[in-house]
């Protein structure tokens, strides 16, 4: 069933002050496992980024001088630059009204919001900056990253209370709008369940594969039991949240069960093969099962690659 959330400007209603307490405490017992440990060692050393051009001085790379100043001062200048030692992180929540579709102990936007609140915590006790962008097809909010608690609290709340609204037909716009937006070189963290990223949307693949080759982009793929199987019940009828249009399917029948199924994992390999062609690394959330155990593997199988790479 869809959970809606309050609309954004209300003092949270206590069951949803319940739900980001939850959320808090949940982060705090996480933020002290393998995880945090793994934040550096995943996501530090994102290259180096251009501080000034200043006098060339003996010993300088001549590699790095500045033609364009040094011909224009008669003077040989060098760009220098410095390693990027802080992280920025971005996150990016769909708010679409399918993503407040839950069968279990959680909706795909609660489960976001629990992921959020994990990567936030763990970003800004690293003394790096987080920041958020939620989207629909209303346009973008963006807020300005920081890095204090206080900040961590708002993002999670405002993960919360921002006003379901109908799918975008297309992240295209988004998409552009994040490329404009974030200007230095971040880890964007794109949470949703990509129900309108398809092959056929050639503008919304090559906005991504722009966007990745920018920044660090990883998609986290939110489904939802059901999406997944249909359970053997009896018939169901079902109502597309968009259109208004009504449909039946029998549960009990074997056939319709591996129809749904199969449905679900073709949509699920073409959504991999967008992600795959844009360069856009993911991790595939299960919101009945546990949240972070596919974020500790993914953190995993990053430090073995980098380290292949180093061998």
């Amino acid at each position: 069933m869809a959970r809606s959330a309050p609309s954004a400007g209300h003092q949270l209603a206590p069951e949803f002050a319940a739900r980001v307490r939850q959320v808090e405490l949940y982060t705090h017992r996480l933020v002290s496992t393998a995880l945090a440990g793994s934040w550096r060692s995943t996501f530090r050393g994102q290259g180096v980024e251009f501080e000034e051009v200043r006098p060339y001085q003996p010993g300088d790379d001549v590699r790095s001088i500045d033609w364009n100043v040094t011909a224009r001062t008669g003077e040989p200048f060098v760009k220098a630059f410095r390693e990027e030692r802080e992280l920025c992180l971005q996150l990016l929540v769909d708010t679409s009204l399918s993503m407040d579709f839950g069968t279990g102990p959680r909706s795909k936007r609660e489960a976001a919001a629990q992921l959020c609140a994990l990567f936030a915590t763990v970003c800004v006790r690293s003394q790096d900056r987080v920041g958020l962008t939620l989207f629909g097809p209303q346009g973008m909010r963006h807020i300005r990253p920081g890095k204090s608690s206080t900040h961590v609290q708002r993002l999670i709340r405002d993960v919360f209370l921002a006003p379901v609204t109908p799918p975008v037909p297309s992240m295209a716009p988004v998409l552009e709008g994040l490329e404009r937006a974030v200007s230095r070189r971040s880890m964007i963290l794109l949470c949703s369940d990509f129900a309108n990223l398809t092959p056929e949307d050639g503008e919304a693949s090559d906005r991504l594969r722009r966007l990745s080759m920018r920044h660090d982009v990883i998609a986290l793929c939110f489904s939802d039991p059901f999406e997944r199987n249909l359970p053997p019940t009896g018939i169901l009828e079902l109502q597309d949240p968009v259109s208004g249009r009504r449909i039946g399917v029998d549960g009990r029948e074997a056939g319709v069960r591996s129809a749904w199924a199969e449905a679900y994992h073709a949509r699920a390999r073409a959504l991999r093969s967008v992600l795959t062609r844009a360069g856009v690394d993911s991790i595939d959330i299960d919101t009945g099962a546990d949240l972070v155990d596919p974020v500790l593997e993914f953190f995993k199988r990053r430090r073995q690659e980098r380290g292949g790479r180093r061998a």
